[in-house]
């Protein structure tokens, strides 16, 4: 027992470090994953954009797809806690809090996500031409597109010029291909790239197109502006390959608009602006502050009323709190009021099972049990209730974020993943954490420290059966 408690303290050494590894990081780094703190929308501001769709006969249920392929694109730029919502019958509305590039969200946001690649007859095509395929013959070509100061707006024309052959078509895309990758050797080095696949027959048309034009150009297009134009130098087989970009920037465009699928219908950005934080840094220190006092409050409410258990227990409130922040940054989860709120409200779940094992402790230690006797008995005898209470809020935290992640209500989904995250936090330090400090401690005292459990049994028996068992 002795052995196994070491080993559970050593294991709680090491949580503790790593997390507070974690939150106290200067670099805000953890084996190349960025653990910032992550505020919503209504804590730091952002930008909404709101999209049009070009073609009149598009369906309620295109939209409402075109809607989830946009939420899965914004999370693949990092943007948490989006709100992404059909207005009416043809447009879309995206709130991006705390973007730090603004122009390359809301052009992740616009493109289709097709991808061709095309014959553009022996010619070379200058990077960022609007091009007319077989695929895409009358592309419609957009002005104004600064996606914070104006508004785009569509135009009559599109591009003349000829129309180029399609090699692939855009459906046969394989999105589980498609994985950010660096281009090997050339004349300017290896350069942030896109890994993708074709599958049918574009696979098999790239393949045998390539082989046949060895030494001549290729233009890969992306929705119908030209994103290069390399020389073949050899076959790609299987109809596989990777698109080199300038910058890691382009790449996670690219990236995002493939993988994540392509939009069944084509939109504009209609309007967008900047949003303000409707609570700003103010809110944020407030809730800290608030946070703290809380913490504060109850850590000395258990210490007062359970002294040793309350202050073993205020020690594993704090690691319960660390680990939260801890698991919030590498998720990451994005915090907004209604988030933090969800946090708050699992501390006091969590300090409620450390309340239900103390009453049991002291009612077992005043019927004459040893401490240690009494410990165990108090988390076997309170673990019955502590399991259900918690399995219901944890019931209770999957169907709000269900009935949020259905109807599109981000603040709901927020509130119900720190509720759920919090619950099962508070179960591994209550049941693990607080158990481990005190059967460590326990064996150090005699009756006569009896009074750092906060039991008097002057006046209780001094002694009764040890075990359920006996007792019956």
């Amino acid at each position: 027992m002795r052995s196994r408690d070491l080993y559970s303290l050593l294991l709680i050494v090491i949580v503790a470090g790593v997390v507070l590894f974690i939150n106290f990081s200067p670099s805000q780094n953890f084996l190349g994953r960025d653990v910032r703190f992550r505020l919503g929308l209504d804590l730091q501001g952002g930008i909404q954009v709101l999209l049009r769709t070009t073609n009149t006969t598009a369906t309620k249920d295109e939209v409402q797809t075109a809607a989830g392929v946009i939420e899965r694109r914004v999370n693949g730029l990092g943007v948490g806690e989006t709100v992404v919502q059909v207005a009416g019958n043809d447009r879309i509305i995206v709130e991006l809090p705390g973007v730090e590039n603004p122009d390359q969200a809301v052009e992740t946001l616009r493109g289709t996500g097709r991808l061709e690649f095309i014959d553009p007859q022996g010619q070379y095509i200058p990077t960022g031409t609007v091009v007319r395929t077989t695929g895409d013959p009358n592309p419609t070509k957009l002005t104004n597109t600064n996606p914070v100061s104006g508004t785009a707006t569509l135009t009559n024309t599109v591009p003349t010029g000829p129309i180029y052959q399609s090699i692939t078509d855009g459906k046969d895309l394989d999105t589980g291909a498609v994985q950010p990758a660096f281009s090997q050797g050339g004349t300017l080095g290896s350069r942030p790239a896109v890994a993708f696949a074709f599958k049918g027959n574009s696979a098999l048309g790239l393949e045998k197109f390539t082989a046949a034009s060895v030494g001549k150009p290729m233009c890969i297009v992306l929705d119908s502006q030209v994103v290069s134009c390399p020389v073949i130098n050899a076959a790609l087989p299987n109809g596989s390959g990777v698109i080199e970009t300038n910058t890691p920037a382009d790449r996670d465009r690219i990236l995002n608009e493939l993988k994540y699928g392509a939009l069944p219908i084509p939109l504009v950005v209609e309007k967008s602006r900047l949003v303000t934080a409707t609570l700003g840094q103010v809110s944020v220190n407030t809730s800290i502050v608030a946070g703290i006092a809380g913490l504060v409050v109850v850590a000395l409410f258990m210490i007062l009323f359970y002294r040793l258990p309350g202050f073993l227990a205020a020690l594993a409130l704090m690691i319960y709190t660390a680990i939260s922040f801890a698991i919030y940054r590498l998720i990451p989860i994005t915090l907004t009021l209604p988030g933090i709120a969800g946090f708050i409200l699992s501390i006091g779940l969590a300090v409620d099972a450390n309340v239900l094992i103390f009453a049991r402790l002291r009612e077992e230690y005043r019927r004459g049990r040893d401490i240690r006797t009494a410990l165990e008995l108090g988390f076997e005898e309170s673990w019955p209730a502590i399991r259900d209470s918690n399995v219901s809020t944890i019931i209770t935290s999957i169907v709000l974020f269900l009935f949020g992640n259905s109807f599109g209500v981000s603040i709901i989904k927020g509130f119900a993943i720190t509720l759920f995250l919090g619950i099962v936090v508070s179960l591994f330090t209550a049941i693990v954490v607080t158990r481990t400090f005190l059967r460590l401690a326990a064996p150090m005292f005699s009756e006569q420290y009896a009074w750092l459990f906060g039991i008097d049994r002057r006046n209780t028996p001094s002694a009764e059966p040890t075990t359920p068992a006996e007792a019956m």
